[in-house]
């Protein structure tokens, strides 16, 4: 058996789920990610991952494909079993997401589909899964946004399967509560990432107006979310159930 607990970061390549993945490694935690179509991103983070001690394995994923996720779960649990002795793992970051940016007016029915299907059916169904390969007493952390509590035009069909996400979480951690796995929501603000077309770190205008509405003054980054998944993942926030954590700096306070 395994000696480390094992924690799997869906969309764990680049961006925030990369920095989850090392913060997670940090507390001596074993990692596999999830990766859409860069190889050599993926590649990178195994190596650091490895570099602070801790073993990590990626697989690709298209987290918009419900279809693929009874192989993904096989695949992983071959792994597990080949490597650690045992089929299952410990904590689920529900992290993978591509951003959309439309108003209303302008939204397609397929633009709207894309939405529900990596950020929300993907999640549920994903979760669902995976729940039979949990260990007791585990964690399951779902990223959603600080755009669930103030609103901006464009954001709206983003916004509203985080909030979809939200909810699950909360009905997760009443289902789960019999074996002892907690479940929480963490809800960055903006980040200068690469999601949604990197505007967060090219858009002058943007990056202004955010740290103008920001308490800290600042725009947020990458290392600011991973530490906060990281925590969830100890036993420092054993007593952390059912709970939103909003990461954003006090915006729009």
């Amino acid at each position: 058996m395994s000696k480390n607990k094992i924690a799997l970061v869906t969309g764990g390549s680049r961006g925030l789920g990369k920095d989850m993945a090392i913060n997670i490694a940090k507390k001596g935690i074993d990692v596999i990610i999830t990766y859409h179509s860069n190889t050599k991103a993926a590649e990178a983070v195994i190596a650091e991952v490895e570099s602070l001690g801790q073993s990590c394995e990626a697989f690709q994923l298209d987290s918009s494909n419900t279809s693929q996720f009874d192989e993904f779960f096989n695949k992983v649990s071959s792994y597990l079993k080949s490597e650690k002795g045992t089929d299952r793992f410990d904590f689920l970051i529900n992290n993978a997401g591509t951003g959309l940016y439309e108003l209303i007016s302008e939204t397609s029915e397929d633009q709207l589909d894309a939405m529900y299907n990596i950020h929300f059916k993907s999640v549920y169904f994903l979760t669902q899964k995976a729940i039979p390969f949990m260990n007791n007493g585990g964690r399951i952390i779902n990223i959603s946004s600080g755009l669930v509590r103030y609103s901006f035009p464009t954001a709206s069909a983003y916004a509203c399967m985080k909030g979809a996400v939200e909810v699950f979480t909360r009905y997760l951690a009443k289902e789960l509560a019999p074996r002892k796995i907690a479940v929480n929501t963490v809800a960055p603000g903006a980040i200068a990432t690469d999601f949604g077309g990197g505007e967060n770190k090219t858009n002058t205008k943007k990056i202004e107006f955010i740290s103008g509405s920001t308490a800290l003054g600042r725009m947020g980054q990458p290392d600011d979310i991973g530490g906060v998944v990281a925590f969830l993942c100890t036993e420092d926030a054993k007593w952390v159930n059912g709970q939103r954590i909003e990461v954003t700096g006090g915006m729009l306070l």
